[in-house]
């Protein structure tokens, strides 16, 4: 299976998000493992995705699950059986021509609209894996219906930031 993994399942493997349980810590560095062994990952072809992971981690001196996860997609993001890099457009209000044109998306963050631009001009739409940002519980049924699928790993976790945030 073919996976967008957004940046936040990376630091939270690396014990980067402090809120976040020890199931939740450990989910993310599971599914990071899973898909280095068997698993398939689709990044932009611009390398906007890579440069964040690398902005925020240490693949050449970590030795942290997340780490350990950018230093493979380093190595693997030209391998076709490994990694799909998809082509998006910038757009100047959506930021990328792939987002979805979508009132209820207008303040989605910009940073994680890459990963939506990817998620929607990828064939075959592989799902966002997110750990731990709880905004995207308020933009999940929209994405959804624009054929774009957000897998929360830490669902419990999430819904409590949530609740925390912006209340029950």
């Amino acid at each position: 299976m073919t996976a967008i993994i957004d940046t936040n399942v990376v630091l939270v493997a690396n014990g980067q998000h402090p809120d976040v349980s020890p199931e939740c810590m450990a989910a993310c560095a599971q599914r990071l493992e899973a898909i280095m062994k068997t698993g398939r990952i689709a990044v932009d072809d611009g390398y906007e995705i890579l440069r964040e992971y690398q902005h925020k981690t240490q693949p050449k001196t970590g030795n942290r699950p997340g780490d350990a996860f950018v230093k493979w997609v380093l190595r693997n993001h030209a391998t076709a059986a490994k990694c799909d890099r998809v082509p998006i457009a910038e757009h100047a209000d959506r930021g990328y021509e792939e987002f979805p044109e979508d009132a209820r998306l207008a303040d989605f963050d910009a940073p994680d609209r890459k990963f939506v631009a990817v998620a929607a001009a990828h064939a075959d739409h592989p799902p966002i894996l997110q750990a731990a940002d709880s905004k995207w519980l308020d933009w999940q049924d929209a994405l959804k219906e624009h054929g774009i699928t957000v897998e929360l790993l830490c669902p419990q976790d999430i819904r409590r930031f949530h609740a925390n945030k912006f209340g029950p």
